[in-house]
């Protein structure tokens, strides 16, 4: 997550940047199980944010390839999620803007932590639909809050993206 740069101040804005995330985690993850909802006033500020902290860390000296590449992350994510909305796959809105944002997160760490981070939390909700079904507790038309496991999916990337897809020599 600090790789690249030693500069205490980089690092403190960095530290903070995901902070926030964590922060924003926990409240995201109680509303949305309770309400099916990823409320904007929650998910639009990541945005300028996460953002907003990792543009001041490069200018403190973190590594503008960072930055780049959580650009490229969050944009990635925010598309990968909107075509699956479009398509029908049960997206809502709020787990678009969502993605986008943790789609920074995770690209400032790398490209790794952003495909663990990614597919993580695919593999995470369809574990917990299966138990759901297999427990009777669920039908197959069941709506599921999908949030809770798109943000444990974007914290298993931050944290052992890197070191999974190493240990899968991938």
């Amino acid at each position: 997550m600090f790789a690249g740069t030693t500069d205490p101040l980089a690092v403190t804005l960095i530290a903070l940047a995901y902070l926030w995330v964590a922060v924003a985690s926990v409240a995201l993850t109680v509303i949305d199980v309770r309400t099916h909802r990823l409320p904007n006033a929650w998910v639009l500020p990541g945005y300028p944010i996460v953002g907003g902290l990792m543009l001041l860390a490069c200018f403190a000296g973190a590594p503008w390839a960072s930055l780049l590449r959580a650009a490229i992350g969050g944009a990635a994510l925010f598309v990968f999620y909107l075509l699956l909305r479009a398509a029908g796959g049960g997206m809502g809105g709020g787990d678009v803007k969502l993605a986008g944002v943790l789609g920074i997160a995770l690209g400032w760490v790398g490209w790794s932590a952003l495909a663990v981070g990614a597919v993580a939390g695919f593999v995470f909700g369809g574990l917990y639909g299966m138990l759901l079904l297999a427990t009777r507790r669920a039908g197959r038309r069941t709506a599921v809050a999908f949030g809770p496991w798109m943000l444990l999916g974007a914290w298993a990337g931050i944290v052992w993206g890197a070191s999974l897809v190493d240990r899968l020599g991938l």
